[in-house]
């Protein structure tokens, strides 16, 4: 099967792959030749609350280096927020290098993305196999500002419910697993979002996780989940929708490696980047950033 993507870059009017976010853009003003008032309220209003997104947030993951790549995306997600303001960021794992030492959290957390808690943008993590190494992550799940409720967990935001999962090698399965279940049937959010640390499809380095396919993947499409966010291969990859799921792999937050091609892929890259998301009732659009500003990636995820 050749990728295919749902794309809608020019019907929805939104900027184009290769262009900068960033870049100051001039508006056109209204026509000054008529002198009729416009009705009320206009096509233009109404086309324009239309297009409103309902949320907007952005992903990384493998971020907690402290060293320069991951301030250059840093500072590329605070320049996209000041042009897009968003109120949400999924950290997928890998918070803090080496061995997830909770010390190191000012110099890999606080510090880069710190003109973004300043501006109130909540962060909510899960664990990756690199924060379970001191403490098995309990320190990390503890710290206020990853906002997590334990290893673990589902939050809602308006129309979109968020499941943190933790997916690494010692996770609690027998648990875990029907909890996502109970969650999900539980759900009447139209958007339903999961992120963990590892993939499920993947070009990279991890390639296929054949065990996540066979538990995961069918509660996925028996529940209606559009989207599963996940790092661990340090790259950026989109696939097609499989049985109704994006998977989306956001693993360049402060270093990359070579990523592939596979069947499923829409786009991979081997680039610093962050992902970012706009919400609407009847898509989600995605665009894969670097840390120059340039949009690399652009795609929509339906919403059934």
């Amino acid at each position: 099967m050749a990728p295919r993507d749902s794309g809608g870059i020019s019907c929805f009017g939104v900027i184009a792959v290769g262009s900068n976010l960033f870049a100051s853009q001039t508006t056109q003003t209204s026509d000054t030749h008529s002198q009729t008032p416009k009705p009320t309220p206009s096509t233009d209003t109404r086309n324009e609350l239309a297009d409103t997104p309902l949320l907007r947030f952005v992903s990384i993951a493998d971020t907690g280096t402290g060293a320069a790549g991951q301030y250059a995306v840093a500072e590329a997600m605070t320049a996209y927020y000041q042009q897009n303001p968003y109120e949400l960021v999924i950290m997928a794992g890998d918070n803090i290098y080496n061995d997830g030492e909770i010390e190191k959290v000012e110099a890999v957390f606080e510090k880069p993305y710190q003109a973004l808690l300043e501006n109130g943008v909540k962060f909510h993590a899960c664990l990756g196999n690199h924060d379970i190494r001191t403490a098995n992550g309990d320190p990390q799940v503890r710290y206020p500002g990853f906002n997590m409720q334990g290893r673990y967990y589902t939050f809602r935001r308006g129309s979109v419910q968020f499941w943190a999962l933790d997916t690494n090698a010692n996770a609690d399965w027998q648990r875990q697993l029907p909890w996502l279940e109970q969650e999900l049937s539980r759900s009447d959010a139209p958007w339903k979002i999961v992120f963990g640390h590892n993939p499920i499809y993947s070009s990279g380095h991890y390639g296929l996780n054949q065990a996540f396919i066979e538990t995961l993947t069918p509660l996925f499409q028996k529940y209606g989940v559009q989207l599963y966010i996940n790092g661990h291969d340090h790259n950026y990859e989109r696939t097609v929708p499989i049985n109704g799921t994006t998977y989306l792999t956001c693993g360049g937050g402060a270093g990359v490696r070579p990523v592939g091609r596979s069947s499923w892929t829409v786009h991979s890259a081997s680039t610093l980047s962050f992902a970012a998301y706009e919400v609407y009732s009847d898509r989600i659009l995605v665009r894969g950033i670097d840390t120059k500003g340039q949009i690399f990636d652009q795609g929509m995820i339906p919403s059934g």
